[in-house]
């Protein structure tokens, strides 16, 4: 009896902790310190990552079905250049390769994402299960474990069956719950033994806005201000149904956590001093990572997305709130769904008030009264949406703590891309990224925040969605001309490997000689090899066009020279 009082006190004290964590963010405080040379805390995770669509190829191969982006990329006009991922990095063939390279580096950890219709092809479990996909994905995690990389598994990366999309309307339909928690159910039982680290969704913000409210993603839907909010509410159920199941049937034998990956950007206010940027810049972070996280661990949405969208909604002569409600028997069933944070993030904007009339019409976008600002002296590589401001990162981390009351968090994505026409081997704005971004977790770990490990993004060059190729990230540059798409070593694989290897960043001298013996390692001819785009239009020049044109001449002045000696005789 005695120790069940304790226990209950002890789970007030942790609710009443949790609860004033969550009014201490102070907007007012960013500290922006020097460069702090220190190690992470033993056993800190270093990992790579990638998804199923972006890197494996093998679109129509060993009875996989098509999911929503091969059908969207197959349309023209959707991606950058009519790209496709049809081939992508030929990863389904060349996984062993990968490991090899991961290996190498020495990571702890490599995140992957299941193709939900490589494995279901119809989407569904009671229909048909495609064993060749479940042998791939078994190989892959077989070898993983072989090689002491731990597998980190991403269950939905943005690839939905295309028959659920045509059949029933994709994520705007709740039925998506149960074919999803069958989809889960099955890789628990065919892999759950050996992989430990669950992800239910990766950045499930992009699969509502850019999937159902912009249209720029798969399944390319344009329902403005309704489809955004219709999606996202089916993925929370879904995410939630998922941890139930997985908590109910297979932890106690498999002993695996289960989280849900979150991107977000950073949102700092304009002017610190002034109460409606504030309030503008938190509205930015709930209408970004709010919108699924305050759920997940509070039981609801926030309350400034049901203040905002309720109040837009009524301006509009609608007579409910567009932001669909959660019953109390699903807030209670959502909220504590989730073992770690998995937290992706890439960049920072200023953020400042900006009234939307209602006139404008239904907007996820114009919901949030606010505008998004950047600093043209914030380093930019290239991408016009990716700016590097680490000290971002660090206050981001920080919210999170004081939000959510201190979860486990695992950084699942970071990384810089280089949008140019010759990719640069010698990539030192991504170590430089790489550097700054990462002490910035680790000053964010110093000041208590739970982050147990690290993920670069990405491990290849891949296919970046609607840039298609355009935009590269991948620690290792593929030459995607080349039909065996081979890799190559970026100077920052050299760089992150001493990280690694150090485990942070030791002392000054050392650090600053990393960057330096990186860079001698792209060799001059691996840049020729594989930089530059502009080679293989030269080769075709000098190998084909060339020598077609130098026989034609000799032809023609062989013909012009008979008809001037005819005319002479």
């Amino acid at each position: 009896m005695l120790q069940r009082c304790i226990l209950r006190l002890y789970h007030v004290l942790a609710l009443v902790l949790c609860v004033s964590a969550r009014e201490d963010f102070d907007w007012t405080k960013n500290e922006r310190t020097s460069f702090y040379y220190s190690t992470f805390p033993t056993g800190f995770s270093w990992g790579a990552g990638s998804s199923a669509y972006q890197t494996e190829g093998a679109w129509n191969t060993d009875g996989k079905g098509m999911s929503i982006w091969d059908a969207f990329v197959h349309k023209k006009g959707k991606i950058f250049l009519n790209d496709t991922g049809d081939t992508s990095c030929e990863g389904y063939y060349k996984f062993k390769d990968d490991i090899t390279l991961m290996k190498d580096m020495k990571l702890n950890h490599y995140r992957f994402s299941i193709s939900w219709p490589r494995i279901l092809p119809s989407g569904l479990k009671g229909e048909h299960i495609n064993e060749k996909g479940i042998k791939y994905y078994d190989d892959l995690i077989n070898m993983l474990l072989d090689n002491k990389i731990t597998p980190i598994v991403t269950l939905y990366h943005w690839d939905l069956p295309q028959v659920l999309q045509e059949k029933y309307g994709g994520w705007q339909n709740v039925t998506m719950v149960n074919y999803f928690n069958d989809f889960a159910n099955l890789c628990f039982e065919r892999f759950g033994n050996k992989v430990k680290y669950w992800i239910t969704f990766n950045n499930p913000w992009s699969i509502a806005v850019e999937g159902y409210e912009t249209g720029e993603h798969a399944p390319g839907m344009k329902l403005k201000g309704t489809g955004a909010y219709k999606a996202a509410h089916h993925i929370i159920k879904a995410h939630a149904k998922v941890w139930h199941t997985y908590d109910m049937q297979w932890r106690s034998k498999q002993k695996g956590l289960v989280g849900i990956s979150l991107t977000a950007d950073w949102g700092e206010p304009v002017d610190i001093t002034n109460q409606r940027d504030i309030e503008a810049a938190e509205r930015y972070i709930q209408f970004y990572m709010g919108w699924f996280a305050t759920p997940i661990f509070n039981g609801d949405y926030p309350q400034v997305m049901k203040d905002y969208i309720g109040r837009k909604s009524g301006q509009q002569g609608l007579g409910a709130s567009r932001l669909p409600v959660f019953s109390p028997q699903e807030k209670s069933y959502i909220k504590g769904t989730c073992d770690f944070l998995g937290l992706g993030h890439f960049t920072t904007r200023y953020v400042t008030l900006k009234n939307y009339p209602s006139g404008l019409g239904d907007s996820y976008f114009a919901d949030r009264d606010l505008a998004e600002l950047v600093d043209p002296k914030w380093p930019d590589p290239g991408s016009e949406w990716l700016y590097s401001v680490p000290w971002g990162f660090r206050r981001l981390l920080n919210f999170v703590k004081t939000q959510y009351g201190n979860p486990m968090i695992y950084v699942t994505e970071n990384g810089v891309s280089e949008k140019m026409l010759c990719t640069e081997l010698c990539d030192d704005w991504r170590m430089q990224y790489f550097k700054d971004y990462i002490n910035e977790m680790l000053k964010a770990i110093k000041d208590g925040v739970n982050v147990k490990g690290y993920t670069a993004w990405s491990l290849l060059d891949n296919f970046e969605w609607d840039e298609g190729y355009s935009e590269r990230f991948g620690l290792y540059y593929v030459d995607f001309r080349n039909k065996n798409k081979p890799r190559y070593p970026k100077a920052s694989v050299q760089f992150y490997k001493r990280i690694i290897s150090s485990n942070g960043f030791p002392n000054q001298r050392e650090v600053e000689s990393w960057k330096r013996k990186a860079v001698e390692t792209c060799s001059s001819s691996n840049q020729l090899l594989a930089a530059d785009p502009l080679i293989g239009h030269m080769e075709m020049v000098t190998e084909i066009v060339v020598p077609t044109v130098c026989t034609l001449c000799i032809l023609l002045s062989a013909v012009f020279l008979m008809f001037l000696l005819r005319g002479r005789i």
